[in-house]
């Protein structure tokens, strides 16, 4: 590689909700030394509060750019996040795939993730799924992001000639307590970010959906005092 490729910046390509995990998967891009170019989606999802939080988290964590992305998926309904005929749980987290997953969201935001990328001639996505302390969503899993990665390899001008495009989900394998300590590590501060699925237009949360209850155990768990303001 010649010496001027040497000296041309990484750039990634990260996805941002505004929530708590997204935050810390920015934080770890920016130190492993790639130029962020942020991607968060308005797709219809009940408050504005986690985009608002996006744009803050966007700012403060360096990032080289913050787009958002206006696609209303909320037209086909089927989610307790897109629909507000459908109650938010507030029980606690159960087993199997919850009434708030939305149908197809990581793979449309990895799509969109991906074309950008593209034009930016970045080879690098970090998105910050997690397969541990979540909700039970199948686009989380580990098998979902390699086939992902399978994919973007076979369907983009970069992957047919050569200049591979990287999938990296750093918080897959790590519980929230983990995820939560490497972040608090890295300088995020977790007061600006906000994961409530029904937060209100202030931001504070509700405490009760799954979002909240798992939030809250993982500050717990890591013996680092929850920044979250709850209504």
């Amino acid at each position: 590689m010649s010496a001027v490729a040497d000296a041309l910046p990484r750039r990634a390509v990260t996805l941002l909700s505004g929530g708590l995990d997204s935050a810390t998967c920015l934080a770890i891009a920016r130190q492993a030394g790639f130029v962020c170019h942020c991607l968060s989606v308005d797709y219809g999802q009940r408050h504005q509060a986690e985009l608002q939080a996006a744009a803050r988290v966007a700012a403060r964590l360096g990032a080289a750019e913050h787009r958002i992305v206006h696609l209303d998926i909320a037209q086909f309904g089927g989610s307790a996040l897109t629909d507000p005929t459908i109650p938010v749980p507030t029980g606690g987290v159960q087993p199997g795939i919850p009434v708030t997953y939305v149908p197809a969201r990581n793979t449309i935001m990895l799509a969109l993730a991906l074309a950008w990328a593209e034009t930016l001639g970045a080879s690098d996505i970090f998105v910050g799924v997690n397969a541990v302390d979540y909700s039970g969503y199948p686009d989380c899993r580990p098998a979902f992001i390699h086939a992902f990665e399978r994919l973007a390899n076979l369907a983009t001008k970069a992957g047919v000639e050569g200049r591979p495009i990287r999938i990296h989900a750093p918080l897959i394998d790590l519980s929230k307590a983990e995820i939560i300590r490497r972040g608090a590590a890295l300088g995020v501060d977790y007061a600006l970010t906000v994961s409530c699925y029904q937060a209100d237009e202030e931001g504070r949360a509700c405490g009760l959906c799954d979002a909240c209850r798992l939030r809250r155990a993982g500050f717990a768990a890591a013996g680092i005092p929850d920044p979250t303001v709850y209504r």
